[in-house]
């Protein structure tokens, strides 16, 4: 357990320095964002022939409406926390790989749906959006991320008395 947790402080603090390291943030980071924008926006578009994306902006071009995604809203975080749980836990390296991708897509996922929920509170009511913004979908993302990797420990194979298979 002591390895874990110092393993997991390492990576964490690790993975967010580097993401705020500017060229992360220039050549993936922004790149990544204004990826989950199109994505929202083109989802959005099935419905409503209104929006429409540009960069890391998401608008309604029949009132004005936009939501920028910022840093903390696109689900690196909960996905720096996702590899850190999964990289520190003792396990074989082909099954953190197999965690980690389907956990990715899985706190994209949720994030998507956060992303356009967020989009049409803003239209409705700001108050509401802000509540939602600031603090449930906070809450529920990284909640995501501790979900996902109790459901990947709970798929590593485990040995003849029932416990985790060691690397």
């Amino acid at each position: 357990m002591l390895r874990f947790t110092i393993l997991f402080i390492v990576i964490v603090v690790s993975l967010f320095a580097l993401e705020l390291y500017k060229p992360v943030q220039d050549a993936v980071i922004l790149p990544f964002t204004g990826l989950l924008a199109a994505i929202s926006a083109y989802i959005m578009q099935v419905f409503d022939a209104d929006v429409i994306s540009q960069g890391d902006i998401i608008r309604s071009s029949a009132n004005g409406v936009a939501v920028k995604i910022a840093a903390g809203c696109n689900g690196v975080e909960a996905v720096i926390v996702l590899f850190a749980a999964i990289f520190a836990f003792p396990s074989k390296f082909t099954h953190k790989i197999y965690g980690f991708i389907l956990g990715f897509f899985g706190i994209q996922l949720l994030n998507l749906v956060r992303i356009i929920s967020l989009f049409y509170l803003l239209q409705w009511d700001k108050t509401w959006f802000d509540w939602f913004h600031l603090y449930l979908w906070q809450a529920l993302i990284i909640i995501d991320a501790l979900v996902l990797w109790l459901i990947w420990l709970r798929f590593l194979p485990k040995d003849e008395d029932g416990r985790l298979a060691s690397t």
